[in-house]
Formats: structure tokens, C-alpha cells, sequence
């Protein structure tokens, strides 16, 4: 059987695939169910909402596929007098799951492989698939299996091919494939090869030979080819690190040189009578980086040709780069070490020439490092940039003497979905009134016309969309605050609904009987003039006349944005939870969060997290407390994990006048403990700004805790390191002052990973809260 091209990769289970419908709103008058628990919301999760991950449109619209699970006939077992008469004569049939065509409207269903085709000879059970993707010419399945966590991505493991003509199934790595040390793994455009990681440098693989070829060969425990450091996958969001060129005839990759970086060790009591130890390279702020450069290695004599950018390779970054339309030149971001400029090449590796054709530059940092979307003859790329005080797309032309704003209005652009040159259309997300909702928006790729909303008005609050190569089709999910999310396929051009594919009917019904709280969207004044953005959670059965509680969510730091009008999840409901027993709970979104609101509001806080960004929280509270007679002044709490720990220190600390509880989870008290390209970014460099690390680090104020708090960190944190949480108990003891800690064992930065751990963690914190804040 031959696929065609557009044959994507999806991974997806659908349920209720044709169930039509919207989300029903949640009844608070008139509840039936007993009050909310935390081990239904953590353990029994008897409020999971139906999901659909990891789907992928087919490259030209046609249509997606689905995992679907099955499992075979029963089979009966052949008469055999050597046959152990104690086995059963009847045995189930093995479950797996198929790959499965829908066109875009639910119908034309068509297995395309059968789970019986990804059985290994020898073995009894068909692959795990976690992730497959299809060769260009669609003869080929790739399948990614037995996967191992890398930090924070499950990126090596097995990758095996299937042809689709033969149905011969073999696993990638050579004659003797190595068994979870693959990386990356993907097919050249002209189907007749793979590359991949391994232990550090680039292999490649002819298709349907296992002969393999190094491209890279110094590769070791400290020079990286083709993969990244700790710091470059958590900060920049990167984890594969190389590229295909469009001709097939090169790959260009970077290469991490981390020798000079020192070594962060994490200890391990309790997975043997003998502690281990876990070392990795981290650079902590103001100490060195890996050094870093891009190459283009040739298939053709496997020499690799190196980008001479100039200067000190450990005081810059390489965030992105991007085939600049053909197998000739290189888009290349060069990024100097305060993050405050960025260089963009052009490499022409095979005439090795650099030519600079764009510049970005901020008095503080730029906000993030966003590919290039290059059009298809490579004339022309689509750029982020905050170059007028927004976030907008600019069309760029080749040499970068042309530079059109696309989206030439007051507002931010907040994602960038598709575009369709043949159509001249860009697709991009947006929230020009609401920072706390999102719409679909489109405009014209040549300029010629402002951007129009897509989104009709009827989907008022938080709207996503996975479209289609050819942005004709899209997946579009729609949720609101306590109100789970419905998906539908939707053709673009005119927003029409063609099939439901989730609609959480089951979930609204339990909610619907629940007593959820009543809840309301705010603004609010700091004492500058700025306005601040948040929401509030009332009990559903409050008593006017009486005084609450009340317990802020903070975040507070340049990475997200609790302000959020769409379905929270479990926050929402253990929140919700908190309000049955009491409580009235609200979050705040202060300067500096990643909230669409210009250029201004975000670089406000450089130098500043910490000071004017807890300051924007009390100033918040009080004008909260004179707004809503019902919020108890004397009673106030505050928690927060990660930048929400540090910022809820920071409160306690520093206005412990105004917040008298705090849970600070896995915060970073001092922030020179924490990495380079994050700390750097927004606080300055601690060797020539000492003061910037003094005066925003929680660790500074602790002498002048005197609420109650607790503190919660595990051991195995790779991100934010216990290492600090101990330094802050020191601290603390010094001054005597008394608090609570708990720590975690080997729990990483995501501490209720496991379904035990969370209800343990949230059942500790609510008991904190309702200790030190409820009148009993």
C-alpha cells in the first residue's frame, strides 16, 4: 500500500466521535452532590475530561488520522499432543492500536495499518506507539516506542520503520540496534534516509538499509552534536538540534561544547541503601555558558562547514535556525548574552559567506525567539517583533530591505497559526479587549489589508486552533473559566462547525451537581495608574453579612499568566474546593506576566521581579478589600509553585502587613541560583548587577517573616534546585523564625507528578490554609 505525503502523524482517542453538541453550564443554585474532595479530584480524577492529543492534519487538508484501539479475535489453539494440557484452549486476542483515516468530516473511516503489522518478529505484543510520522513519499512508517525521559521530554528511545508495500518491519540503529539510545529521529524530504542522535553525534540510515553512517564523530559526555544542554531545552524550548535541508544534500545542526560549564550533582537516599548521585552541567547566573555553534555538514563528503559568527561563543545564544527556502543558506538568530539584540544571518555554507540581514534590538530583553516562516520560494520570511511596542508579524523580504508590519494595530499578536500564500491569508491568535481570552484572526500576507476577526462572537472567552497545513481546516477548542472545553473540526474561511469531536458532556453533568463558586472577572488599579487584570471565587452559599478569607493564586514572573478565562482543570476545581470549605480565592495578574499588552507591560518588571511585581499584588488586595466588604483583611493568604513560590516569599517577607499565610512551593529564595538564559534575561548579569540580585531575591527579606509558612520543595528538582529551599531554611534559622517544611524525595520540579504525591501535596496545603486562616 502506498500513502501519499499528506498521510500525517496524529495521536489521538477520540470519544463520542460523532457526538454533537455544546458545554452544559454548571447549576450553582440548587446542588445535589456532597461537597468536593481532593481524592476524587487527585486520586479517583472522577472530573477527567475527555481529551484529544497529539493530532495532526494530513499535509494537504484531506483529512487526519487516529489511533484507535482494538483487540484481535480470540484464537483457538490448534490440536498438539505435546501441547501442555493445562494451558486454556481459548486465549484473548492481543489489543493495539490501529492507525485510522477520517476525512475532515468524520467520515470515510479506513484503517491504515492494522496493530498486527507493528509486532516485532519474536515478540507477542505490536509496538507502543508513542509518536509515528510518515517518509515524504508515504511508502515508509516510523514509529518512536519505548521512550526514556531526557529532562523534561520523553526523546530517546526505539524508532522502528514499517514498509508499507512489504509490511517488513525493522528497527533503526544498524545491524545490532542499541536499545533506548535513538534521538530525533526523522526521514530526509526524498524518503531515502534517516537521521538521528546518538550518544551525542548525527547518524544517518539509507531507508530499508541498515548500513549506517556517522556524520558527526566527536561527540562525547561534553561536546554535543545535534542535541542540547539542560538549560537550552528548558529555556528555549528546543530538543532536537538538527535540520534536514530542503535538497537533502546537507543537515544543519548545532553543537554545544559544555566543558567549561560547572556541574550541578543532585542526590538520591532512597532508590538504593547507598545514595547516588545524578551530575549535569547547569550554568547558574553570571557563571559560563556552553559554548555554542551552528554547522552544515555535506551528505556528499561529510565534512561540516562552521558559521563563523565572531566574538566569545559562551556569551551568546543560537535560539533558532531555519533553511532560508533552499539547500544553499541558512537563517541563523544570534543572540548576545543579555538577550537585548539579535543578529540575524544569512549562511551561505557552501560559499561560506555571512551576510546580516536583520537586527532586533530592546533597552531591556526581547521577550522570546519565535522560527522564521519562510514562504516557499524563499523570498520572503514571516518575523515576530516588538519593534513598534507590540507584539506583531512583519513580512520580511530575503535580503531584509523590506520589512511590512502585517498586523499594524494596538494590540499584541499572541500565536502565529498558518498561512496560505496560493489564498494570501496569515492565520494568528489574538485578544485586542480581553488579555484573558483568545480569537482567531486573520489578514493579508502582502499587506494590503487590517486584520479581521474570525472567531464568531458567540465564543466569547478562550478559543485555540490546530489547522491544517493549508490553513483550510482547523481543530478548534472552546472553553471558558469552569466551563471544560468543546472541539470541533471547523473550515476556516467562514468558522463552520463540520463534526463535534469532544464535547465533556459527562464532566458537565458532574459538575452541574456540584456546588461550584460564583465567579467574576475584575480590574483593578496599582497605585501608578496601571491596570491590573484578575479574577474571584465566591462560595456559592456566601453570607453577606459575614467576612472571609481569602487565599490569592500568584504567579507573577515573565513566563505565564494565571489570569486566564478557560478551563482550569483540577486548579479549578481544588480552587473550588477551597471555597466550599470557606474560602474566597483570587489571582492577579501583576506587571511583567506574559499577557498580550504591549511591549510597555512586559519589560516593566526588568531588574524589578520580586519588588514592583509583588508590590502590584498588594496594591490589588486593597483595592480588592474596599470593593468586596466581604473579604476579611486580617485574613489573607497566598500560594504558588515555582515563580509563585519565590513571589509568595517575597510577600511574606515584604508585606507581611498584608499577607499573613503563604505556601511557597519549589521557590528560588535566591535567584543567583537559578540558570543563565532565564535569570539573566530579566534580572541582568549578578557580576555587573549585584544590586538587581539583592534587592528582588526573597532570601534578602527573610529575616523579616512573620506570618505563618510553609515551605514545600523536592529533592530531585533538575530545574529549580532544593539546593535553594535549604540555603532559605539557613536563613531562617539564623534570624529565628519558625515555619513548616516539607520535603519531597527524589520529586522533580513538577511535584504531584504521580497521582499519590498529588493527593498528599494538595491535601498538606489545604489543611495549612484552613489551619492559620479559618475562625474555628
Amino acid at each position: 500500500m502506498i500513502i501519499t505525503k499528506t498521510r500525517g502523524l496524529v495521536l489521538a482517542v477520540f470519544a463520542g466521535l460523532a457526538l454533537q453538541g455544546c458545554s452544559v453550564t454548571a447549576k450553582q443554585d440548587t446542588p445535589t452532590a456532597s461537597p468536593l474532595t481532593l481524592e476524587q479530584i487527585y486520586q479517583d480524577k472522577a472530573f477527567k475530561e475527555q481529551r484529544s492529543t497529539y493530532f495532526t492534519w494530513l499535509e494537504d487538508g484531506t483529512g487526519y488520522t487516529v489511533l484507535e484501539e482494538r483487540e484481535a479475535e480470540k484464537t483457538t489453539k490448534p490440536e498438539n499432543a505435546e501441547a501442555d494440557a493445562a494451558i486454556d484452549e481459548e486465549e484473548h486476542g492481543v489489543k493495539g492500536n490501529d492507525i485510522v483515516f477520517y476525512n475532515p468530516d468524520g467520515s470515510g473511516r479506513k484503517v491504515l495499518v492494522a496493530f498486527e503489522k507493528l509486532i516485532p518478529q519474536g515478540a507477542e505484543e505490536p509496538l507502543s506507539i508513542e509518536s509515528y510520522q510518515w517518509s515524504e513519499d508515504g511508502q515508509w512508517l516510523m514509529v518512536f516506542t519505548n521512550g526514556e525521559r531526557v529532562w523534561r521530554s520523553r526523546s530517546r528511545g526505539d524508532f522502528w520503520l514499517l514498509n508499507l508495500n512489504t509490511n517488513a518491519l525493522y528497527q533503526l540503529g544498524g545491524e545490532q540496534p542499541p536499545e533506548k539510545k535513538l534521538m530525533f529521529a526523522k526521514f530526509s524530504p526524498d524518503s531515502s534516509k534517516v537521521a538521528y542522535v546518538r550518544d551525542n553525534n548525527i547518524y544517518m540510515e539509507q531507508v530499508g538499509n541498515k548500513a549506517v553512517t556517522a556524520l558527526t564523530t566527536d561527540g562525547n559526555d561534553t561536546l554535543v552534536n545535534g542535541n542540547f544542554d539542560w538549560v537550552y531545552e528548558e529555556e528555549f524550548s528546543i530538543r532536537d538540534g538538527f535540520r534536514w535541508s530542503p535538497d537533502n544534500r546537507a543537515i544543519a545542526y548545532w553543537q554545544l561544547d559544555t566543558s567549561e560549564v560547572k556541574y550541578f550533582t543532585m542526590l538520591n537516599n532512597t532508590e538504593a541503601s547507598y545514595p547516588t548521585l545524578t551530575r549535569f552541567p547547569y550554568p547558574k547566573a553570571g557563571e559560563t555558558n556552553s559554548a555554542v555553534k551552528v554547522g552544515v555538514v555535506s551528505i556528499e563528503d561529510g565534512k561540516t562547514r562552521w558559521a563563523e559568527l565572531g566574538g566569545d561563543n559562551r556569551d551568546r545564544y543560537i535560539p533558532r535556525i531555519s533553511w532560508a527556502g533552499n539547500g544553499n543558506t541558512l537563517l541563523i538568530q544570534d543572540v548576545n548574552r543579555p538577550q537585548s539584540q539579535n543578529k540575524v544571518w544569512l549562511f551561505d555554507w557552501r560559499q561560506n559567506q555571512l551576510n546580516k540581514i536583520l537586527e532586533d534590538k530592546d533597552e531591556a530583553f526581547l521577550e522570546w525567539f519565535y522560527e522564521a516562516k519562510w514562504s516557499k520560494d524563499g523570498s520572503f520570511f514571516i518575523w515576530h517583533s516588538e519593534r513598534d511596542g507590540w507584539r506583531h508579524l512583519y513580512r520580511v523580504s530575503r535580503d531584509g530591505k523590506q520589512i511590512i508590519d502585517l498586523t499594524p494595530c494596538q494590540f499584541d499578536i499572541v500565536d502565529m497559526l498558518a498561512l496560505n500564500e496560493a489564498q494570501n491569508v496569515l492565520y494568528f491568535t489574538a485578544s485586542p479587549d480581553n488579555p484573558s481570552q483568545r480569537y482567531l484572526y486573520r489578514t493579508k500576507l502582502d499587506g494590503s489589508s487590517k486584520p479581521q476577526r474570525v472567531t464568531p462572537a458567540e465564543f466569547e472567552g478562550s478559543n485555540s486552533y490546530y489547522m491544517s497545513d493549508d490553513a483550510s481546516w482547523a481543530m478548534h477548542s472552546y472553553s471558558k473559566f469552569g466551563q471544560p472545553p468543546v472541539k470541533q473540526i471547523i473550515k476556516v474561511a467562514e468558522h463552520a462547525p463540520v463534526i463535534t469531536l469532544v464535547d465533556n458532556q459527562e464532566l458537565n453533568a458532574k459538575l452541574a451537581e456540584q456546588s461550584l463558586p460564583r465567579h467574576e472577572f475584575f480590574k483593578v488599579n496599582a497605585r501608578d495608574g496601571l491596570e491590573l487584570d484578575g479574577y474571584i471565587l465566591f462560595p456559592a452559599n456566601m453570607d453577606p453579612s459575614k467576612k472571609y478569607p481569602i487565599v490569592f493564586y500568584v504567579y507573577g514572573e515573565p513566563w505565564g499568566s494565571t489570569v486566564q478565562d478557560r478551563w482550569g482543570g483540577s486548579g479549578y476545581l481544588y480552587q473550588s474546593l477551597l471555597t466550599q470549605r470557606g474560602f474566597i480565592v483570587a489571582s492577579v495578574d501583576n506587571r511583567g506576566t506574559r499577557a498580550p499588552k504591549g511591549r510597555d507591560w512586559r519589560k516593566s518588571i526588568y531588574k524589578k521581579i520580586g519588588s514592583v511585581t509583588v508590590r502590584d499584588q498588594v496594591d490589588a488586595l486593597d483595592a480588592m478589600a474596599k470593593r468586596w466588604s466581604v473579604i476579611d483583611s486580617n485574613r489573607v493568604g497566598v500560594w504558588g509553585h515555582s515563580g509563585g513560590g519565590s513571589s509568595t516569599l517575597n510577600l511574606l517577607f515584604r508585606h507581611g502587613d498584608k499577607f499573613h499565610v503563604g505556601i511557597a512551593s519549589a521557590p528560588v529564595p535566591d535567584i543567583r541560583l537559578y540558570d543563565t538564559i532565564y535569570q539573566e534575561r530579566y534580572s541582568g548579569n549578578p557580576n555587573t548587577d549585584p544590586d538587581s540580585y539583592d534587592n528582588t531575591s526573597p532570601i534578602t527579606f527573610a529575616k523579616d517573616l512573620s506570618g505563618k509558612l510553609l515551605l514545600i520543595h523536592g529533592t530531585g528538582d533538575d530545574n529549580v534546585h532544593y539546593q535553594g529551599s535549604e540555603k532559605l531554611i539557613n536563613e531562617l534559622v539564623k534570624h529565628n523564625k519558625q515555619f513548616e517544611f516539607f520535603a519531597y524525595p527524589n520529586r522533580t520540579h513538577h511535584i504531584g507528578a504521580d497521582k499519590a504525591t498529588a493527593l498528599h501535596y494538595y491535601s498538606m496545603m489545604a489543611a495549612f490554609l484552613e489551619k492559620h486562616l479559618l475562625i474555628k
